[in-house]
């Protein structure tokens, strides 16, 4: 996996500087991809221009051109990285990033503290440092009521200083940062043996030195076996065929200076894939170095302006009022002043690892390869080492705004401890700075600012503002709290519904013996069904009115299967219908546990069939010998279509038929209730005998002539 990422990606890197070196170019050779960097080796030959100098096989040789190809890619690949690298760490030192958005941001925050910086808010948080000078002083505390009144001075003497503009310490010519880096960049200079305090110029140097070491040195002797530099004349030699971007050229100057072995060591051989793959991963690591150290400085900078942003919030108000507000405020100016040390602790650092890296170079004689590699083991350990300073850094920012903090409040001298508003910032082994500690304290912070109710109010009524899923819940909220009203009015209503249910469960109950017994049981069912009381909320509420889980299914069993098998024809009566359904139902579950509840379904249902079934008008006209032939084949429906045709049935009268329809759901009643009183078989037989005569007198269709229910 790692060869594969050393060839592939450098040569993709060489296959794009080729494709744009045949767009066209200063030189046939030139890399424009990397070209713009400008950056130069001591000799004053940009890196851009630098070529592998080797015979081109041709058609004849494959292999060689093979070779040539691969070499050729690792060179441009290894070229594009270092170039990179030495250009990153130039430019991050140069500041020049920084001037892309500076004159924004200090606009913007110039903008922000003029607004910020109202009579109001400094009436305000005066009032409430001058309420600490009057408690510390009524309760003693002189040493930090004067604390106090001296701090609230310095504040209102340096506040309007500073909030002319903020970030002028910080971005300006003469600001910290600048005056940071300009202190390391002498520092290193000092340190590399050079005397000149221009940081232009000794950027330069630096990158210099770089391009020698990574870039000259090494493409020499991976091309030709040695350092060509040991000689000037073909060091000049070499130089100039670079400049020119001539192969040949180079070739011929370099055996006109007596290089015998660089003429002859131009065929490309196979270590040399090699010693590229070697030169590529030291490149690799000097990459991830500039990386990271350009990250620091950026993040030292930035640092430097969220404080001095955040100083705004102090200076304005925070400043004025006891606690952690002004401990917030020290934090904010020496974080200030800690960024600049930063920049000057790192450009120390790169300083003396260029030293130590040129010493190791100059004492190699030659072994350029070699130190290549101990190079790229001490970039590895400068890494880690950059990590610890950073974290030391951090550590010492947090006790020193720690002491200030505590001098502030008034803390008497050598005391110790943590001042208010600092959290782990002590300094100390439990200090937070650079760790875990220290990140659990930030969001800890940052979830108290989400939390709070100020927040919510300047940010709409928004509650932890800072959720994901803060708008939405927003919403849902204002709309729960719109309707609260009638969802409260909705649940009353409910709450009365269920209260009236249970009493119509009771009182139905109640005509036929109670809860308890299977006829109660079954009319409170009844009764709460002709109610609309939902489905779902039957058993519950039989269960509340005091009947047992198991009763219960019995009857809503029963009353399921009235319903499943009962007859659904649009001409029949839907009261008898249920009374011959519920009554064979019972004939059907005899010996089972549920028996008693399908006996109660069927009394139910006779006597709903008795109630709605009309009782012939008093005095009226009957005609006996028809109501007697009826009684006396009413057991078979054979018997009756033969003996009385449906004209029969159309002419005699209404109460006539109206008799009959009212003595037999009368006798039907009478026979259920026997049965559910005394489920024996005699009683069995005479519900069975009952049903049928039911059913033979219920006329299914119009053709049989009207029956004893129609009207």
């Amino acid at each position: 996996m790692l060869v594969a990422i050393l060839t592939v990606f450098p040569g993709g890197l060489g296959a794009v500087a080729m494709a744009q070196d045949e767009a066209g170019g200063p030189a046939p050779s030139r890399m424009d991809g990397v070209a713009w960097m400008n950056i130069r080796d001591s000799a004053g030959v940009q890196l851009a221009d630098y070529t592998f100098v080797s015979e081109r096989a041709g058609l004849a040789d494959p292999g060689a051109t093979v070779v040539w190809t691969l070499i050729g890619l690792e060179f441009v690949g290894y070229m594009v990285i270092v170039t990179t690298a030495i250009w990153f760490i130039g430019y991050a030192l140069s500041f020049a990033w920084l001037d892309l958005f500076a004159d924004a941001l200090q606009g913007a925050v110039n903008a922000f503290a003029d607004r910020l910086t109202t009579p109001a808010v400094l009436i305000t948080a005066t009032s409430i440092g001058a309420f600490f000078v009057a408690w510390f002083t009524v309760r003693g505390f002189h040493s930090r009521a004067v604390a106090q009144t001296l701090t609230m001075l310095i504040v209102a003497v340096l506040g309007p200083l500073y909030l002319v503009s903020p970030l002028a310490g910080a971005l300006g010519s003469d600001g910290l940062l600048t005056r940071g880096r300009d202190l390391g960049i002498a520092v290193a200079a000092g340190l590399n043996g050079a005397d000149a305090r221009n940081p232009d110029l000794v950027l330069s140097t630096l990158q210099g030195e770089m391009a020698d070491n990574f870039a000259r040195r090494p493409v020499q002797v991976w091309n030709f076996g040695h350092i060509v530099d040991d000689r000037s004349a073909c060091a000049a030699a070499w130089s100039a065929g670079m400049t020119a971007g001539d192969p040949e050229r180079t070739q011929r100057e370099l055996g006109s200076c007596d290089d015998t072995v660089a003429v002859t060591s131009a065929q490309p051989q196979v270590g040399q894939i090699g010693t590229g793959l070697i030169l590529l991963v030291s490149a690799a690591v000097l990459l991830l170095f500039a990386v990271v150290l350009s990250l620091r400085l950026m993040r030292a900078a930035l640092d430097a302006i969220y404080q001095a942003f955040m100083a705004v919030f102090g200076f304005a108000a925070g400043g004025f009022v006891y606690g952690p507000t002004q401990s917030f405020l020290v934090r904010n100016l020496v974080n200030s002043g800690i960024a600049a040390a930063r920049m000057c602790a790192y450009t120390v650092f790169v300083g003396i690892y260029l030293l130590l890296l040129g010493n190791i170079f100059q004492q190699a004689r030659g072994q350029v390869v070699a130190v290549i590699v101990i190079a790229a083991v001490v970039e590895i350990v400068a890494l880690f080492q950059m990590g610890r300073l950073s974290k030391s850094l951090t550590r010492g920012s947090g006790w020193v705004a720690n002491r200030f903090a505590l001098a502030v409040q008034g803390a008497p001298a050598g005391s110790g401890g943590t001042a208010l508003g600092m959290g782990g910032a002590g300094g100390g082994k439990g200090s937070s700075g650079g760790s875990g500690a220290g990140v659990i304290a930030n969001l800890a912070a940052l979830n108290t600012v989400n939390a709070s109710p100020l927040t919510a109010w300047l940010l709409g009524r928004t509650l932890n503002p800072l959720s994901p899923l803060a708008i939405g819940t927003m919403r849902n909220d204002r709309v729960n709290i719109a309707t609260a009203a009638s969802r409260w009015e909705s649940h009353h209503w409910r709450a009365m519904g269920r209260q009236n249910w249970r009493l119509l469960a009771r009182q139905e109950a109640g005509e036929w013996g109670g809860i308890h017994t299977e006829l109660g049981l079954n009319r409170a069912l009844k009764y709460l069904e002709n109610n609309r009381v939902p489905a779902e909320m039957l058993p519950a509420v039989l269960r509340d009115a005091g009947a047992s889980h198991e009763r219960i299914h019995h009857h809503m069993r029963a009353r399921q299967t009235r319903d499943d098998t009962r007859s659904r024809n649009p001409y029949g009566f839907p009261p008898l219908q249920k009374a011959v359904a519920s009554g064979h139902a019972v004939l059907n579950h005899v010996g089972t546990d549920a028996e008693m509840a399908f006996a109660a379904q069927a009394v139910s249902d006779a006597d709903s069939l008795a109630r709605h079934t009309l009782a012939p008008a008093p005095g009226a006209q009957l005609d006996s010998s028809f109501i007697a032939r009826v009684q006396q084949h009413w057991d078979s429906d054979r018997a009756l279509r033969a003996n009385i045709d449906p004209a029969e049935w159309n002419m005699v009268g209404r109460d006539t038929r109206t008799a009959i329809a009212h003595r037999l759901a009368t006798e039907h009643l009478a026979t259920a209730r026997a049965y559910s009183a005394a489920p024996t078989a005699a009683h069995r037989a005479e519900l069975a005998a009952s049903l049928r005569r039911l059913s033979n007198l219920d006329h299914t269709l119009p053709e049989f002539g009207l029956d004893p229910w129609d009207l």
